[in-house]
């Protein structure tokens, strides 16, 4: 299995007539079968190469998730194109341009709710020669097409020219492009990752190592299409002969952010794919429901989790040794209390996978206390992208769990050396699921692929288990005025898990003594602590304000080698000094990219003034 149709034609082979593609446009979700699936591509792919799509020509695609996407990307890659898959939430007409005139597009297809970005640009792309939409318009120029057009002229192409289809998606060889992923561009013009075929179906391969996905299973995308990461899952899903469900679309962002719950209780998804700002969104929706009904609930809830927490431990020791004695009182929460919440989640989810930055461990423990664990993996698009990930058989939490295999793997010191187990160093990896590099930059693609191995940027370790800890990025590290150096990002998943007040953090140290943070609030957090301190009406409001922040002061304190937390960092790393934000970090001011991860740099230009 070397290239993504050939995949597709295996499991249509074994699965004909299961479900492939779910979408709810009215009442319900409605299912494409796989053969049913195939024949839409086919149309697409043919009718591309009516319009005179060649082997090796770029096409982007710009759309909310939806079957017509799977359908154009899979049909872009049948007809020997290259899918640029572009990230819905681009907002500036600047970043959209740079995309498609850097990857030379010829064609671009897009929803209605994107259409506008696209018409804004589309005049600064003289390489530009259709826009396909997926969705009817009033009006449409002389290069413009609904994609029923494009089946239209898919069926008179099969039937006139079937033999050159044929021959045009089976002369597909690993090697051959499919993707070009474009990074955020945080600190420069956005990097285009070069995905061939073999990189995705060799990840497929790789990551079904780590775990089961029965045909029976369902997913319900929440991630976008776009990302690497949803892309390999999608291929695996279709490798395994499961199924793939998309959000319901709403007019407006919001309209479909609030379709996900009602979504998830109507499709009943088996797994969903999870980043850390989504894992802590589901998990403060939990405990808001709990809250909300009352002290009695609240405080069952919080016993029922502790235990949970002690009988589980680590996940591959749960119910070892003493803790077997809590397995009778830990179903008796379960059947009162956690059940319930996993109804709220459809019932039948088994669990998630997290990817996209590190996720804390407190809020794994949450997770597989309510009886949805959410394993940790690790990967970047440049490994197309899995790497490593825990899954139902094996697991520890606070890892990114075992390595895919096959892969080589090495953690390096600053010399290049290999270094032991439980040394931390740099993660480099050498496999097929390596890009090809990136397009039209050849001095990165040099200082990142060395002889064939993958330099990640980022820092970990292996146990001696085979598991594999994240500890962050070199790009993020935080350095002091002695040189010493440190990765800041366990101590913000530990302070924005454990301080209720804190929404979100940054900690700065650019060769300075003392570490100073951005803090963005959580303002009912803030209330409910001014409501319930007697102080607030002996002072004025000033120094109700400065009572506050000593408290907050203290609190972030607790966690230094002298604090009373369990998770203790350095004094030094902890923030001497912080300024308050009145506006989040959100992809719409750009200080957060595409997988809600904060774009450091960019914080650091705008904000640096603050503290």
């Amino acid at each position: 299995m070397k290239t993504i149709p050939q995949l597709l034609e295996d499991s249509v082979l074994k699965y004909s007539d299961n479900p492939l593609l779910w979408e709810k446009k009215t009442d319900k979700f409605e299912a494409l079968s796989y053969q049913q699936t195939k024949e839409y591509i086919y149309k697409f792919a043919a009718g591309l190469m009516s319009l005179g799509i060649h082997k090796g020509d770029k096409i982007a695609l710009i759309s909310e998730g939806r079957n017509t996407w799977i359908i154009s990307e899979m049909g872009i890659l049948y007809a020997g194109a290259v899918n640029v898959p572009l990230s819905v939430k681009l907002i500036e007409a600047s970043e959209i341009k740079f995309r498609i005139n850097h990857s030379e597009s010829r064609f671009i297809i897009v929803s209605q709710g994107q259409a506008s970005k696209v018409k804004l640009i589309k005049s600064e792309c003289p390489q530009v020669e259709k826009i396909i939409f997926l969705d009817e318009q009033e009006n449409y120029s002389n290069d413009e097409l609904h994609i029923n057009d494009i089946y239209k002229l898919g069926e008179d192409f099969l039937a006139t020219q079937g033999s050159e289809f044929e021959k045009r998606w089976t002369s597909l060889k690993g090697e051959d492009h499919a993707n070009i992923c474009y990074t955020s561009g945080t600190t420069a013009d956005p990097k285009g990752i070069v995905l061939s075929h073999r990189n995705y179906t060799a990840n497929v391969e790789q990551a079904c190592s780590l775990m089961t996905i029965p045909e029976s299973y369902r997913t319900l995308f929440i991630l976008p299409l776009d990302h690497s990461f949803a892309h390999t899952v999608y291929f695996c899903f279709i490798y395994k002969g499961a199924s793939i469900a998309s959000v319901q679309v709403g007019k407006t962002p919001m309209e479909s952010l609030k379709n996900i719950p009602i979504n998830i209780k109507e499709l009943k998804p088996n797994l969903i794919l999870s980043v850390p700002a989504l894992a802590k969104n589901f998990r403060k929706n939990v405990e808001k429901n709990i809250r909300d009904k009352g002290k009695i609930a609240s405080t069952l809830f919080n016993i029922g989790l502790k235990i949970a927490y002690m009988y589980n431990a680590e996940g591959y020791n749960r119910g070892k040794g003493l803790r077997s004695i809590l397995k009778p009182l830990k179903n008796f929460f379960d059947k009162i209390l956690f059940i319930k919440i996993r109804d709220a989640f459809g019932g039948q989810i088994d669990f998630f996978i997290g990817g996209g930055a590190m996720l804390d461990i407190d809020i794994q423990r949450f997770f597989y206390a309510i009886g949805i664990p959410m394993f940790q993996g690790y990967g970047l698009t440049e490994a197309s992208p899995v790497i490593s990930s825990n899954g139902l058989l094996n697991h520890k939490l606070g890892s990114s769990g075992p390595l895919v295999t096959p892969l080589d793997f090495r953690i390096e010191d600053d010399n290049g050396n290999s270094l032991p187990v439980f040394e931390k160093g740099e993660i480099v990896i050498k496999g097929e699921n390596v890009m090809i590099g990136y397009w039209k930059n050849e001095t990165a693609t040099a200082e990142t692929l060395k002889d064939g191995w993958l330099h990640t940027g980022d820092m970990g370790y292996l146990d001696d288990d085979g598991y594999l800890y994240v500890t962050g990025r070199f790009k993020c590290l935080l350095i002091a005025n002695d040189g010493e150096k440190y990765s800041p990002e366990g101590i913000e998943e530990a302070l924005t898990e454990h301080i209720t007040f804190i929404d979100q953090i940054m900690l700065y140290n650019n060769q300075s003594n003392y570490t100073t943070a951005l803090l963005v609030l959580n303002k009912e957090a803030v209330k409910r602590w001014f409501k319930n301190h007697s102080h607030s009406h002996k002072h004025t409001e000033e120094e109700n304000i400065k009572v506050f922040l000593k408290h907050l002061q203290h609190d972030i304190m607790n966690y230094d080698k002298k604090g009373k937390h369990e998770v203790v960092f350095p004094e030094r790393w902890l923030p001497a000094a912080f300024g308050i934000l009145k506006e989040p970090f959100t992809e719409n001011n750009r200080m957060l990219n595409s997988t809600l991860k904060m774009v450091r740099g960019r914080i650091d230009k705008d904000r640096k003034s603050v503290v």
